[in-house]
């Protein structure tokens, strides 16, 4: 099949594309006589298979913290990372439910917040350091913000 589709005008490149084979191995097998063959790949278990059911059976119970399973199967042997330990545990997570929020709302004109800052910044007047200090409105109903900068006066007695 190679070679017909070589023969046909194909590029190597677009060969290795259809075939699923590397460039490299296409032009080795253009050289010689012999056919590419597929090797099917053995799979290596991963470290933490042994501890897979163990580790469902607590995370049915309701424990999903990695830090105690961890610890857990690392005395029972497991010598692997955390990494793929984790990645494990976490597809099996349950996403947290958000709360739901209740908005307090207020007719126009009837609440609004309020607060002071002492000493949010420090301006000069004649030649000393004053401080500046802000008051903050928030009007419940709107939502609109009012803000004042003031210096109070010092007693210079």
């Amino acid at each position: 099949m190679i070679r017909e589709l070589k023969q046909k005008g194909w590029t190597i490149t677009t060969i290795a594309k259809e075939t699923g084979f590397d460039r490299k191995t296409i032009r080795k097998y253009l050289h010689s006589d012999a056919v590419p063959q597929s090797k099917k790949r053995v799979t290596k278990g991963s470290n933490l298979d042994p501890y897979k059911p163990y580790i469902l059976e607590h995370i049915k119970e309701g424990t999903t913290n990695c830090v105690v399973l961890l610890e857990e199967i690392q005395k029972l042997g497991y010598e692997g990372g955390s990494t793929i330990f984790r990645d494990f545990v976490s597809s099996y997570r349950t996403a947290p439910k958000e709360q739901a929020k209740v908005r307090f709302e207020t007719k126009p004109g009837r609440q609004a917040q309020v607060d002071w800052a002492e000493n949010v910044a420090e301006f000069l007047v004649d030649g000393l350091k004053r401080p500046l200090h802000a008051f903050f409105v928030i009007l419940s109903y709107s939502r609109k913000r009012y803000i004042e900068f003031t210096a109070l006066e010092q007693n210079d007695s």
